[in-house]
């Protein structure tokens, strides 16, 4: 059911739509109906003009037939010999009867043997030239033709300059071909009545049926060119149609034109008239230009009107939703930064809580040796790793998990990654690592990276229960602010996890990376695999995006600023020792009286002496009192006013030879710490953790050192 806001608002929409829709369909009816128009009027003139083209044609050819008879009474019983011998009277009667006529050019009398007797022209004729190839010829000789019109010819005979074309008549003796009498008639004449007659986009033409041309306007740079059997007119003709009108692109000029023709009566010729139709369309464009210049403004006016009424309406409602969105996203703010304070106390006391346990266990390893004994402890370091994980899931995710970036190129990493992901999979998965050759580093969290490639593995098998191709590929690409990368732009490094597994939903593929959303049944996972994905690729600068069809799998892309720093130097290895001898001395700073006695059996494992304050505060006054100490080990969250982080700064102060190692189960200082370049441990750790974190941070103070040194 529409809201009062909706209806409003499509009221308004719809009205302005109508405002543009009415008056264009109106407009578009009109232009069809206009058009029909014009174009029935050009028709109607094409037709007058066809009938002008017909009668002046007819009685050019009748006026022709006419000195046929004129001719034949000149010449009727004169043998050849006759001719020849009466030559100069002959050439001048004929000679008179052509400047008489001015469509005429010549005239002559052709013997049976193709040879000229007499012509209007030239005086006296030469004897050598050979007619019998024209086709005037041919064709009376073959049979009686009648007033036969030929094609185009050039002149042969002596004062005929232009191309023309002919029309005969058989000369007869006692019933047999004697020869022919030929009328050049000139071309121009017929164009040059056309040109008078013609206006703008104008076509006239006089045509054989044969499809030849013997006059045109607009003129033929080429007068011998046909129409071939394709053409609208020589169909036309062939379906015995006299007269029509058609639309044509020429194939002589391919000019797009309206046409008509119309056969002359008693001849097999056809005058054509026609008009071009970008001649019509700017008539008709002009009569509605008429109409366009008044519509135009009204339909404007009408428009602009709704629309800023829209807008107006649109201003008052989007600033109700402003507020009222302000005032939810305060609230929202509000939850999210109390859900955060809440995770980060629960995620701080869970995880000394698992520090307890797993050093507890870690203690306990070395004193219990029975079978059972490490079942029980085996168990129970399942379920301390658990509850890690799903603590580092939740802070990923929520983008508080304190991270130890460093620089790693994935051209080794991930190759090595896939010898994780072959434990972890069934052996009817096909895994395969595709990297570039050239360097690809980014500056990530190794252990969330690797943690978040082996989340999507797991689904990825979960979404191949008979088998199939986990592929990881890696390549730098340049992002230019894509929508699909939520806008980010520069040089990154995309990391894509595909499966050839049943897919993933559309109606569930966009709720893949919320935090507790799974489609597994109870007990089979939390729903916390992709958004950690998610969480790291948002926390590293970065993001993640998925893509999936139904049958054919899915893939997931991480995408991950990539860095130009050099790769660090591997930390030297811890050497060894006599299990008698001491590594050094430790201060142990901790205010949880188990986690301090946890952390510190670990460390007398190492084979560290430790001494233990609860307090920042008191580690100060135990370090004034005797320097005599190799490390501070510290928690970050402790009370009393000052902090790890603050301790780790007075010490770098007062005692900067002394190295810091800060620990924590949680704490939004933590990344503070990291920037500044202190080694913070996660709780909780083991063994192998707290020795390479020891080694990191006792080899971060003699960085620093070395310059002094060198210098001095």
């Amino acid at each position: 059911m529409l809201t009062a806001r909706q209806a409003a608002i499509r009221t308004l929409r719809l009205m302005m739509a109508g405002s543009i829709v009415l008056p264009v369909v109106l407009f578009g009816f009109a232009s069809w109906a206009s058009y029909r128009n014009i174009r029935q009027v050009t028709d109607e003139r094409i037709d007058r003009s066809l009938d002008i083209l017909h009668e002046h044609a007819l009685k050019v050819l009748q006026s022709i037939d006419r000195t046929f008879a004129e001719i034949d009474e000149v010449m009727r019983g004169m043998s050849d010999d006759d001719i020849r011998a009466n030559e100069q009277a002959l050439h001048d009667r004929l000679h008179r009867i052509v400047d008489e006529m001015p469509q005429l050019q010549g005239i002559a009398v052709v013997a049976r043997d193709g040879h000229p007797l007499v012509s209007a022209t030239q005086l006296p004729v030469p004897k050598d030239i050979d007619l019998s190839d024209r086709d005037y010829f041919q064709a009376q000789a073959a049979g009686n033709s009648g007033s036969y019109v030929s094609g185009i010819h050039t002149p042969r005979l002596g004062g005929i300059n232009n191309a023309f074309f002919a029309v005969s008549q058989r000369r007869a003796a006692a019933g047999k071909f004697n020869g022919v009498v030929s009328i050049a008639v000139l071309p121009s004449y017929f164009e040059g009545f056309y040109g008078r007659m013609s206006s703008d986009g104008s076509y006239f033409a006089l045509v054989r049926e044969d499809g030849g041309f013997l006059a045109r306007f607009p003129l033929m740079q080429d007068r011998q060119v046909k129409l071939d059997d394709n053409s609208a007119f020589r169909k036309g003709v062939a379906d015995g149609l006299e007269r029509t009108i058609f639309s044509v692109d020429s194939q002589v000029d391919h000019i797009d034109r309206r046409i008509g023709y119309r056969k002359l009566a008693g001849y097999p010729l056809y005058v054509l008239a026609g008009v071009e139709k970008p001649a019509v369309i700017g008539e008709w464009l002009g009569y509605m230009s008429g109409h366009l210049i008044f519509g135009l403004p009204a339909t404007a006016f009408l428009f602009i009107g709704f629309w800023l009424a829209l807008r107006r309406t649109e201003r008052l409602y989007d600033e109700a939703d402003r507020r009222e969105a302000a005032e939810g996203a305060l609230r929202q703010a509000q939850r999210l930064e109390a859900i955060g304070q809440l995770t980060g106390g629960v995620a701080h006391d869970f995880n000394n809580l698992l520090m307890i346990i797993s050093g507890s266990v870690q203690r306990l390893r070395a004193e219990l040796s029975d079978k059972k004994h490490k079942r029980l402890l085996d168990m129970i370091v399942t379920a301390t790793h658990r509850g890690e994980t799903l603590t580092r899931q939740l802070l990923t995710y929520s983008r508080q998990q304190t991270l130890t970036p460093q620089v790693i190129d994935l051209t080794q990493r991930l190759p090595a990654i896939r010898e994780l992901l072959a434990r972890s999979l069934r052996a009817d998965i096909e895994i395969k690592v595709d990297v570039p050759d050239g360097n690809c580093a980014v500056r990530v969290d190794p252990g969330e990276l690797e943690l978040a490639i082996l989340n999507l593995a797991v689904n990825a098998k979960d979404a191949m229960p008979n088998g199939g191709t986990l592929s990881i590929r890696a390549k730098p690409v340049a992002l230019r602010g894509e929508a699909s990368e939520e806008g980010l732009s520069g040089e990154f490094v995309a990391i894509r996890v595909a499966d050839s597994g049943h897919g993933i939903r559309p109606e569930v593929l966009a709720r893949v990376f919320e935090p507790f959303f799974t489609t597994k049944e109870v007990g089979k996972g939390t729903g916390l695999g992709l958004s950690q994905v998610y969480g790291f690729a948002k926390q590293s600068g970065g993001t993640a995006t998925i893509s999936s069809t139904e049958g054919r799998g899915t893939a997931v892309t991480i995408f991950l600023p990539r860095s130009r720093e050099a790769l660090p130097a591997a930390l030297p290895a811890a050497p060894a020792q006599a299990a008698a001898e001491s590594l050094g001395t430790v201060l142990l700073v901790e205010d949880n009286g188990d986690v301090a006695e946890v952390g510190a059996g670990l460390l007398r494992q190492l084979g560290y002496q430790v001494r233990s304050v609860a307090n920042a505060q008191a580690a100060l006054a135990a370090l004034r009192l005797d320097a005599g100490v190799d490390l501070v080990f510290s928690d970050i969250l402790m009370p009393g006013g000052m902090n790890g982080l603050d301790l780790a700064h007075e010490i770098g102060e007062r005692f900067p030879d002394i190295p810091v190692l800060l620990t924590t189960g949680y704490s939004a200082s933590a990344k503070d710490a990291v920037r500044r370049g202190l080694v913070v441990l996660q709780k909780p750790y083991d063994l192998e953790a707290l020795s390479r974190n020891i080694r990191e941070a006792v080899e971060n103070v003699r960085a620093r050192r070395r310059p002094v040194a060198q210098a001095g």
